[in-house]
C-alpha cells in the first residue's frame, strides 16, 4: 500500500505538508509529492487535503 497524490486535483495548498508528522510530503512545482521512504501510511494527510487529491492505494 502507498499514499498517492492525484496531480490533476492537487492545488498545492500545503495543508498535507503541515499535517504530515513525519515530513514525508513536500511541494514541488506547486504540487504535493510523497516521499515513500519516509511515509508511515498513517493517512493524516488524506483528510487534510481540501481537494481530495490524496488517497491510499494498493
Amino acid at each position: 500500500m502507498k499514499i498517492v497524490v492525484d496531480q490533476q486535483l492537487c492545488t498545492g495548498s500545503g495543508r498535507c505538508v503541515k499535517a504530515c508528522p513525519v515530513e514525508a510530503i513536500s511541494l514541488q512545482d506547486g504540487k504535493a509529492v510523497i516521499d515513500h521512504e519516509k511515509c508511515d501510511l498513517d493517512g493524516i494527510c488524506i483528510p487534510a487535503c481540501p481537494n481530495d487529491a490524496i488517497s491510499l492505494e494498493d
